[in-house]
């Protein structure tokens, strides 16, 4: 699954309409071209492929200020919205994605009521601590520095899975706390801070 799709979806239903230049400068504002594969080229297509695929609607708009054809401004049709919260919830709880599927959904977990969002969060905890059980089934860390001899250095790559599992869940749990101690405005809420976004030219 492509985390460009999930900050796409996202972006233009932030704005509830927009043009592939506001949703590439607020992807930019977020330093998503840094973390994710969110560069000029990818957002347009994505764009593009996302209306063919009946999940964001296009409207031919005047032409920028700055002369060109029109631009094209895309909302999210209902499909789009559906597609976006599937997406959302993968991202929180899937522990096989590449860090920037994660790193998409946590930035749209305000889109989420409270007690979905950590229901998501406590489902991802569960996921890893069962990943870093199977792994233990098998090899059992030692104290640092020290490698079964059976494993040799093979053994790292078992020790970086449980540290990550570890590591992962401890970040999960301590933001769940954060979550039910009243930290963010959610979805269920009130207004989304759109604090966010660029602002328009």
């Amino acid at each position: 699954m492509s985390a460009i799709r999930l900050l796409v979806l996202g972006a233009v239903r932030l704005r509830k309409r927009a043009h592939g230049y506001q949703v590439r400068n607020d992807l930019e504002f977020w330093g998503a071209h840094e973390w994710s594969n969110a560069k000029p080229g990818s957002i347009y297509h994505a764009l593009k492929q996302l209306a063919k695929q009946g999940l964001l609607l296009a409207h031919d708009v005047a032409p920028s200020t700055a002369g060109g054809p029109p631009r094209i401004e895309y909302e999210l049709t209902d499909e789009g919205e559906a597609e976006f919260h599937r997406m959302l919830r993968h991202a929180l709880t899937a522990i096989d994605e590449k860090p920037d599927m994660l790193t998409s959904g946590v930035g749209f977990l305000v889109d989420l009521e409270r007690a979905e969002a950590i229901a998501l969060l406590k489902e991802r905890v569960a996921a890893l601590e069962s990943w870093r059980d199977e792994v233990t089934q098998h090899w059992t860390p030692g104290p640092a520095g020290e490698t079964q001899p059976e494993w040799d250095y093979i053994g790292e790559i078992m020790r970086l899975w449980v540290s990550t599992a570890e590591s992962g869940a401890t970040w999960a749990r301590e933001l769940i706390e954060r979550l039910e101690n009243g930290a963010y405005v959610m979805a269920d809420e009130g207004k989304r801070d759109l604090s966010v976004l660029t602002q328009d030219e």
